[in-house]
């Protein structure tokens, strides 16, 4: 699931438009912070495909 930056901004406990500050006037936060969101989503998706696969396993082991 992607988030919007009002997600984010919940998450990190700032407003938007502080999100978008640091966007413009501190380019490496930015990049660090929309970074660790990227990881949390791959992690996510990585459980989720292991499931679907625990679960296709479990099925074919059936039969």
């Amino acid at each position: 699931m992607k988030l919007t930056q009002q997600d984010m901004a919940r998450i990190l406990g700032v407003t938007t438009v502080t999100i978008r500050n640091w966007r413009k006037e501190k380019p490496n936060l930015y990049k660090i912070v929309m970074q660790g969101f990227a990881f949390d989503e791959a992690i996510e998706s990585a459980k989720e495909n292991y499931e679907k696969l625990e679960a296709l396993k479990e099925k074919v082991s059936k039969k």
